[in-house]
């Protein structure tokens, strides 16, 4: 006997029931919302009235997903940096409080990636996997966190490694005029950290677009790219990108830092930094200082720079390199920006336009760079060669602005001469040459033993290609106490001695005939 069909009544009732008690369990809620209103709209920046809550370097939001920081909070008006284009933003136009500071994505996912300051990609390679976020301002370690700057940072330039080593923690400024091979040093060093267990973080801040691509496709191409993130802003860019960039860039290498991992970071360059800081600045009524800079342009570095450290073991282990680039005009390094780096940084590598008009390339001035940290990150066996190299390199170019008068030399100065033009020789390298260890070690001690002061000076360039080639015939167990604490003994530098005098036999000048007799 089948069931009497339920009559519509008691379907609607049913159903009307169970509505009355889902009201009935309902408690709405009211979630407030802070809207301000846009005053005025300028070049990077607006003023918005109302948002009395917004705290300082909040984010805010306008109409099509713009975003930008609070920078001014004053009692009647909020002076906001906008991160994004605001051509289409007017006066009268919402804004939003966002509760939360301006973050970026970081991760692993991020390697091999080319992004902007905000986190969206820039490659053509679809949407950044990362599955964390952290504010671009974060407090730098504690001192007792901190450990020495022990560990070389090999760069692959002859000329740096040897006289002014770079440790992993360290922070060292590049500086020079424009087009002397500032950029080329630093990407010479993200090429050398392949196989190394390094991250590099290549920040290019207000570049063109053709300096950029040219430098990710040699990233690229030399296979670099994939220990890599890129982190752009370009020319035409809104100057709050350029002045977030760094920030943006430090988080993500301090995500790899604090997961144990040795990482490198390249600002190029803060001199674009600190001009986009100074146009916000002025736009937003700051009182200008000294070069029309605000007086806090020397804390948005410090506070930049000192987030490079090393970490100590209780904290993992990691590593955070920082080189800086800036600009130097006339070769003024007592500028305003440059003397402010000079003084945050741990040393700097100068780039001298003459050297490089001379062909001498990398043009490092040895005279006016520094390493503040030193031999202590340094390997033991370029502590053996350094200090003879220097301190020869230094009466060389001492005397030959001397020898330039044409005054007569005695044999001791023209030795001492000959010898420091074999050195200048010898620390030449191409760009994107990187050197290994070994060649550069065998390299140093040939140039301390004298093997290279017979050779003729145009013969120096395949003489010194030869030694590097024939480094590659270094015993094993020798090269591996190359990277090591341990000092050099006696065997084995005669060991290497020996291979490099093998290699120059062939670049020796013949011996002239001896006279004959008359009878």
């Amino acid at each position: 006997m089948t069931a009497a069909p339920e009559s519509l009544q008691s379907v609607f009732d049913r159903a009307f029931a169970g509505i009355s008690e889902a009201t009935g369990a309902f408690a709405p809620q009211l979630t407030p919302r802070e809207v301000g209103t846009i005053t005025n709209v300028s070049t990077g920046i607006a003023k918005i009235s109302g948002l009395p809550s917004v705290g300082f370097e909040e984010l805010v939001q306008f109409p099509g997903g713009v975003f930008g920081i609070a920078f001014n909070v004053d009692k009647d008006e909020i002076g906001v940096v906008l991160l994004g284009d605001y051509e289409l933003l007017h006066a009268g136009d919402e804004v939003e409080r966002t509760g939360r500071v301006m973050d970026v994505a970081v991760g692993d996912g991020l390697l091999g990636r080319v992004i902007d300051p905000l986190g969206q990609p820039l490659d053509s390679k679809g949407l950044v996997a990362a599955g964390k976020r952290l504010p671009i301002e974060r407090p730098a370690a504690l001192i007792m966190d901190r450990a020495p700057v022990t560990v070389p940072l090999q760069t692959g330039l002859k000329v740096i490694d040897a006289l002014i080593p770079i440790g992993r923690g360290q922070r060292e400024l590049i500086l020079g005029d424009r087009q002397t091979g500032k950029t080329a040093i630093a990407i010479d060093t993200i090429l050398n950290q392949r196989g190394q267990n390094v991250v590099c973080v290549y920040c290019a801040i207000g570049q063109r677009a053709s300096a950029v691509a040219k430098t990710v496709a040699i990233l690229r191409e030399k296979s670099a790219l994939d220990y890599s993130v890129v982190v752009v802003t370009e020319g035409n860019d809104p100057p709050g990108l350029a002045y977030i960039a760094p920030y943006a860039a430090t988080s993500i290498a301090e995500y790899f830092m604090e997961a144990g991992r040795d990482v490198l970071i390249v600002y190029d360059d803060l001199t674009q930094h600190a001009q986009a800081y100074r146009e916000l600045s002025l736009l937003l009524r700051r009182p200008p200082g000294r070069e029309a800079f605000p007086g806090d342009i020397f804390y948005i570095h410090s506070r930049l720079l000192e987030r490079a450290t090393r970490l100590g073991k209780e904290r993992g282990g990691g590593s955070l390199t920082a080189l800086p680039i800036i600009e130097t005009e006339a070769q003024n390094i007592s500028a305003y920006i440059p003397t402010n780096l000079i003084s945050i940084t741990d040393g700097q590598i100068y780039l001298s336009p003459s050297l490089f008009e001379l062909g001498v390339l990398p043009a490092v001035d040895v005279g006016k760079s520094v390493s503040r940290v030193g031999g202590k990150a340094q390997w033991a066996a370029y502590r053996a060669v350094a200090g003879d190299l220097k301190l020869a390199y230094a009466q060389f170019e001492e005397l030959e602005t001397f020898a330039r008068f044409g005054a007569r030399l005695d044999e001791s100065t023209r030795k001492i001469i000959e010898h420091g033009r074999r050195i200048r020789a010898c620390l030449k390298q191409p760009e994107l040459a990187p050197v290994s260890v070994a060649a550069q070690i065998t390299v140093l001690l040939a140039l301390t033993a004298e093997l290279f002061d017979p050779i003729p000076l145009d013969k120096m360039t395949d003489a010194e290609h030869a030694v590097r080639e024939a480094a590659k015939s270094v015993p094993a167990e020798v090269c591996a106490r190359f990277e090591s604490a341990a000092q050099l003994n006696d065997e084995d530098r005669k060991t290497v001695v020996d291979i490099a005098r093998k290699s120059l036999l062939r670049f020796l000048p013949s011996p002239k005939a001896a006279p004959k007799e008359k009878s």
